[in-house]
């Protein structure tokens, strides 16, 4: 009895922690795009795509990498999983759909293990990156349709449920949208990058309740 109620207090502990770890992560993804971004010199946030800073033989690459995609991909990886635990008792669309963000974030992280290579883009290690980016996003956007599914039955999931819904859908039309060359490849890339980050704030609301 000790022992099952020492475990349900550090999961509350681990809930209440995980809206701290998502803010760090979305902070220090978005400051690495924006502070390695300045620092090289003629990149463009409008014309580049965010893998570019952690390509290889860019300056700084290595720390973009860590700071930008690795160390954000992992922690938000982990709120992912702390909201797993916290849908245990709801429908089991919800446990699927949080699966699958803990994959969309891993996916994430792996794209700063997968770096690209600007002179070919048709390498490995470039069509490695574009697999994470693809299996980022495609993870995402249904996991967050069978969350929102699942937020119907739980009322205090419902803001949650309609924040992954919309997030889903912005980041689903950005990146066809630039996929069609409807809009800019990187502003849209941006676009849905603040989105997913957003969802994952959500996320850590909920599983912190």
């Amino acid at each position: 009895m000790k022992a099952s109620s020492q475990s349900a207090a550090a999961a509350r502990r681990a809930h209440r922690s995980s809206f701290v770890v998502a803010l760090a992560a979305a902070l220090c993804c978005v400051a690495a795009l924006l502070g390695f971004g300045a620092a090289l010199d003629g990149y463009s946030h409008w014309r580049h795509p965010p893998g570019l800073l952690g390509a290889h033989g860019i300056e700084r690459a290595l720390a973009f990498n860590l700071l930008g995609y690795i160390g954000p991909g992992l922690a938000l990886a982990w709120v992912a999983w702390t909201l797993i635990e916290a849908a245990r008792g709801q429908r089991a669309t919800a446990r699927i759909g949080a699966w699958l963000w803990l994959w969309s974030a891993l996916a994430w992280a792996a794209q700063g293990v997968a770096t690209l290579d600007p002179q070919d883009l048709d390498a490995q290690a470039s069509r490695l990156h574009a697999l994470a980016w693809m299996l980022w996003w495609l993870a995402f956007a249904p996991g967050a349709a069978l969350l929102a599914y699942a937020s119907l039955a739980a009322p205090a999931w419902r803001r949650f449920g309609a924040i992954a819904l919309f997030a889903a859908a912005v980041v689903a039309l950005a990146v066809l949208a630039a996929d069609w060359r409807l809009v800019p490849g990187a502003p849209a890339q941006r676009v849905a990058l603040l989105a997913w980050l957003a969802a994952y704030l959500a996320a850590a609301r909920v599983a912190r309740g």
